[in-house]
């Protein structure tokens, strides 16, 4: 009867949901499903999370505010207006996205208390469940977030929740005048979509994202473009020569998505201006030209001194009796998530091993009896009778490489969530002859170690580079069987461990060990869940220095397709650094969304071996 009474709850609530949702929108064809996960919008179909049947206050507040968010932008958002004003790259378009949201939330809930309520009761649920209130770092807080929860501020009126004050005080005096202007301008134009995209485009130049600087460049020129005959008359007296050299200058600005032309129409000139721009916000051509010498040297990633940096086994940073206890505490920690993700590792493994024996080999004069063809022996009984053979089918020998992150923002529950899920899927694999390696990464001290003191005896010289020293461990060996590097995982638990993290060098180290592997398919799984951040680097050398090198690096390894990388951040966007990503809110995500990645790439595998067996087939029938 309780049971009863509360599915019957259950379904009136998602009734009422619903048609509140329809009537704020107004839009009363909007369909409303209730599913697992995230909510979301997608043309006029509205996604919210499945309520469970006990529905407590604080889950009926939160989707209450997740309906209202998807109303207000129903009621208040234009998708033509916004596609306009949208720019391409993916970090500036998460920000312009964020910042919108924001406008449709605050204009739509001014004169409705309640939404207002909810909204409020939304947002602060997700600061706590993103972990706002432990983050200590300016950069643990991602962009997107950061930004959207100042605008919100600003065009509200109203203090952002608890949770994230402290984060979000690092944040502010990082905008600068022009951003604070920015800011200003957006408040003022928030009742109307068009300006205050404008506004929020300046706020993404005073950033320095240099697509939003090159569109807003474009859209001057096509705005002077309009004067027709005009603007033709001056380009052939003597503009059209000063064009060029904005044009030019616009392919330095925007390398990433220009590149292939700026290498057609220039060739040393362009390659010379694309390494500039990144550090360059002012739009001439000659004077662009003057900041190379300035800036290629700060911009070359090196380090200052690699001699202090180490490559490490697990069991040689502590003794055996301390792995043992540091293993029980990991065990004892997880013995609730050891059952869940273990059922995944099971199904893993069975779709592993069913794709091991999948092909035919037909038309054989010896073998089990095709009884699909008995009908032509019928016909013709002088035809012999056919047979058929099942054979291993093309299943390449594969091995994946866990590259955990192990630094400090890691410790507690998603470095421990982490070990575990790396112990069972090495586990599993090793059932289904897949090598698996686990390696780690972090630095030897916090804020600089010897490196740091090096610099400092020898005068400080400028444009140092790294300057801490890098501790790579291996957890386990590609080679090593999973029961004598079991113990080795606890070590990710050890106080002291975690400090900072240089992912570029990491994931260098972890694709250079790869390569030196026999396998003919080579799988490099990142788990991290923030962007690489080192004080001693950063305070000697541009912001973004760990964060360009780690692009490059990835962009490396993605180009020469040796090696199949993915990433999975923790609270964090990583789909902004990697081409195959998925990102995590809660660490208890992670166990399923690794066999789950694993699995897909599997497929991948089983599809182009069905793919290879059926033209064999075909080859021998005809």
């Amino acid at each position: 009867m309780a049971n009863t009474k509360d599915q019957t709850r259950q379904e009136e609530f998602k009734r009422a949901t619903a048609g509140v949702l329809r009537a704020i929108a107004q839009v009363p064809e909007v369909q409303v499903a209730y599913q697992p996960g995230p909510s979301g919008l997608a043309g006029k179909r509205a996604r919210l999370p499945l309520p469970t049947r006990a529905l407590p206050p604080s889950e009926m507040a939160k989707l209450r505010g997740a309906a209202d968010a998807i109303a207000l932008k129903l009621r208040h958002h234009d998708e033509g207006v916004h596609s306009a004003r949208v720019p391409q790259r993916r970090e500036a378009r998460e920000v312009f996205d964020a910042l919108e949201d924001v406008r449709v939330e605050v204009v739509g809930s001014q004169h409705m208390a309640g939404v207002a309520a909810n909204l409020r009761a939304r947002l602060a649920e997700q600061c706590e469940a993103e972990g706002y209130d432990r983050m200590t770092r300016k950069d643990q807080l991602p962009l997107p977030a950061a930004l959207g929860l100042l605008a919100r501020e600003r065009l509200s009126g109203e203090p952002v929740p608890a949770a994230a004050r402290r984060v979000l005080d690092l944040w502010r005096d990082s905008l600068g005048e022009k951003g604070e202007a920015a800011f200003t301008e957006m408040a003022a134009a928030q009742g109307n979509q068009d300006a205050f995209g404008k506004a929020a485009r300046k706020l993404l130049a005073a950033l320095d994202l240099a697509e939003a600087e090159v569109e807003a460049e474009s859209e001057q020129d096509e705005e002077e473009g309009e004067g027709g005959e005009t603007s033709s008359q001056q380009d052939q007296s003597g503009e059209g020569e000063a064009q060029a050299q904005d044009t030019e200058s616009m392919l330095g600005a925007q390398p990433e998505t220009m590149q292939g032309d700026a290498a057609e129409d220039e060739t040393e000139e362009g390659e010379e201006e694309g390494a500039a721009a990144e550090g360059d916000d002012r739009p001439g051509g000659p004077q662009q030209r003057k900041e190379v010498a300035q800036t290629d040297d700060a911009s070359t990633y090196r380090a200052y001194n690699r001699s202090f940096d180490e490559v490490v086994d697990a069991e040689d940073l502590c003794d055996a009796d301390e792995l043992t206890r540091l293993r029980q505490q990991l065990d004892q920690q997880l013995s609730h998530l050891q059952g869940v993700v273990s059922k995944l590792a099971n199904r893993l493994q069975r779709r592993l091993l069913a794709q091991q024996q999948r092909a035919w080999e037909f038309d054989l004069e010896e073998g089990i009896l095709d009884v699909a063809r008995l009908a032509r022996v019928v016909v013709n009984p002088m035809l012999s009778l056919s047979y058929k053979r099942e054979r291993e089918a093309d299943f390449r020998d594969t091995v994946v490489t866990l590259l955990i992150d192990n630094s400090g923002s890691m410790r507690g529950r998603p470095i421990t969530v982490a070990a575990m899920c790396c112990d069972i899927l090495a586990r599993t694999l090793e059932r289904c002859a897949v090598k698996t390696e686990i390696l780690g990464f972090t630095t030897r001290a916090w804020k600089g170690g010897q490196s740091r003191e090096r610099w400092v005896q020898e005068g400080k010289p400028r444009n140092p580079g790294r300057l801490n020293d890098l501790r790579h461990v291996v957890y386990k060996a590609a080679d090593a069987p999973w029961r004598r590097a079991r113990k080795n995982l606890g070590l990710m638990l050890r106080e002291g461990l975690l400090k900072e993290n240089i992912d570029g060098e990491a994931l260098e180290w972890a694709y250079k060990r790869l390569l030196q592997r026999s396998e003919h398919r080579r799988i490099l799984m990142v788990i991290s869940d923030g962007a690489p951040v080192d004080d001693s680097t950063l305070s000697v050398n541009p912001g973004n220095y760990l964060e360009r090198h780690l692009r490059k690096v990835i962009g490396e390894i993605e180009g020469r397709e040796a090696v199949e990388l993915i990433a999975i951040g923790i609270g964090h966007d990583v789909t902004r650094y990697y081409r195959r990503a998925v990102t995590i809110v809660d660490a208890e995500e992670l166990g399923g969304t690794m066999m789950k990645k694993l699995a897909e790439l599997f497929d991948e595998d089983a599809a182009m071996a069905w793919q290879r067996a059926a033209s064999e087939r075909s080859a021998l029938v005809a």
